[in-house]
């Protein structure tokens, strides 16, 4: 099993600086944002010779890239759809391209007037339609991260969202953290979802249990993002769950902890997943 990154927080920093940053880190794999005005990747911009520059660079430091990344969450809104779909389908193109299997994204919020189920039913079949047979025929999986305020929340959502869109090439970018600070049971999806997880994230929730029991959960701030090591997941027991359920992919680690700067951060997540993989 492959630990990887996404690249955001160094978006100040070129894709070639970065690959030469990680060189002596546990760090195997890259998630690349690839959405217009991306300073990595930009899907619609990508020409032929720095595609070929980007596999070569890559081929040199014995570097893969697990997913390019499209987080929008304007899948949903019937207003920007067609906008999103098009450079969904970019993003898919620059994916067969650079030879990268995955191609990472969101459902989206509650349409307007709607549930998020409501949604799930209703809005994002048609959403993602042509967006999963463009996938189809490039050899591409559409992997979709459950970020809780997103329309994938509770195991509820995940039952809902692949009964109304069964496509083989529609799956998860599974994130543990999101349904730890929601009290729900983060390896439960792992068994129930085993084939349809083609990418994970790495991210810990920490939890100030004190502070939320004075507060109640319905307050702000008795929990927060952390680098996988200095949360209330328990990563050999999550890794070995991975590993049971037949997953060998990569954990790419998301970065949202304000105790670390950006890069210290990734060596530290990368140590500490190192032990289990």
């Amino acid at each position: 099993m492959d630990i990887g990154m996404l690249t955001t927080p160094l978006s100040s920093h070129t894709l070639d600086d970065i690959i030469d940053m990680i060189e002596d880190s546990f760090i195997d794999a890259l998630e690349i944002p690839a959405h217009p005005g991306s300073p990595h990747i930009d899907a619609a911009k990508l020409t032929k010779s720095r595609i070929k520059e980007i596999r070569e660079m890559l081929d040199d430091c014995m570097l893969t890239i697990s997913s390019l990344c499209y987080y929008t969450c304007d899948i949903s809104n019937p207003k920007k759809i067609a906008q999103t779909q098009t450079a969904a389908k970019k993003v898919i193109d620059a994916a067969a391209a650079l030879n990268v299997p995955v191609v990472c994204m969101l459902t989206g919020f509650a349409a307007p007037g709607m549930t998020k189920l409501e949604t799930i039913q209703k809005v994002l079949p048609k959403a993602f339609k042509p967006i999963l047979a463009h996938a189809a025929k490039k050899g591409i999986n559409i992997a979709v991260e459950n970020w809780y305020q997103t329309c994938l929340q509770g195991l509820d959502t995940f039952e809902a969202l692949f009964e109304a869109i069964p496509n083989d090439n529609f799956g998860l970018n599974y994130d543990p953290s999101h349904l730890v600070h929601q009290g729900c049971d983060h390896l439960a999806p792992v068994a129930l979802y085993k084939d349809r997880l083609f990418h994970t994230h790495a991210k810990d929730t920490l939890i100030d249990y004190a502070q939320r029991a004075r507060q109640g959960v319905y307050a702000e701030g008795w929990w927060r993002y952390v680098i996988p090591g200095y949360g209330c997941i328990n990563w050999g027991e999550y890794i070995g769950t991975l590993m049971h359920n037949g997953y060998d992919g990569v954990l790419s680690i998301e970065h949202e902890d304000t105790a670390f700067d950006a890069l210290a951060g990734f060596f530290f997540g990368a140590n500490h997943l190192a032990q289990f993989c």
